[in-house]
């Protein structure tokens, strides 16, 4: 392999992947993060932890505990994609009036047992 075309390839692949990664914060900067789940104890340090950690890569965090009015607030979103991380408990009945939001980006189910939920989840 000639050096002179493999550094070439290398310089264009690094320039292109610093180019997603722009495009990646802009859009991470875009997001909306929504944690609902009962158990969320804002004075618990795991739950605190979690936070701080998802605050790294999302700036904007909002935590429900109340899935009514989880969904009242995204309904008031207009200028902001929502990522939703929903416990399995609640994910059920949230999912489903959540789907086709048009606020909605993406949703993640956190659960400790996945073959409880993994049927609805695909539907």
């Amino acid at each position: 392999m000639n050096k002179g075309k493999s550094t070439t390839s290398t310089s264009t692949v690094s320039k292109g992947a610093e180019g997603r990664r722009r495009i990646n914060i802009q859009q991470v900067q875009n997001v909306l993060l929504i944690w609902l789940d009962n158990n969320i104890d804002k004075t618990n340090v795991d739950c605190q932890n979690t936070i701080t950690k998802l605050r790294r890569a999302v700036n904007d965090i909002n935590t429900y505990t109340n899935g009514d009015k989880c969904l009242e607030f995204i309904q008031t979103i207009v200028d902001k994609k929502v990522c939703i991380i929903i416990s399995g408990s609640l994910g059920q009945q949230i999912v489903r009036r959540v789907h086709n939001m048009s606020q909605v980006d993406s949703i993640f189910i956190f659960c400790g047992n996945k073959k409880l939920h993994e049927q609805w989840s695909k539907d």
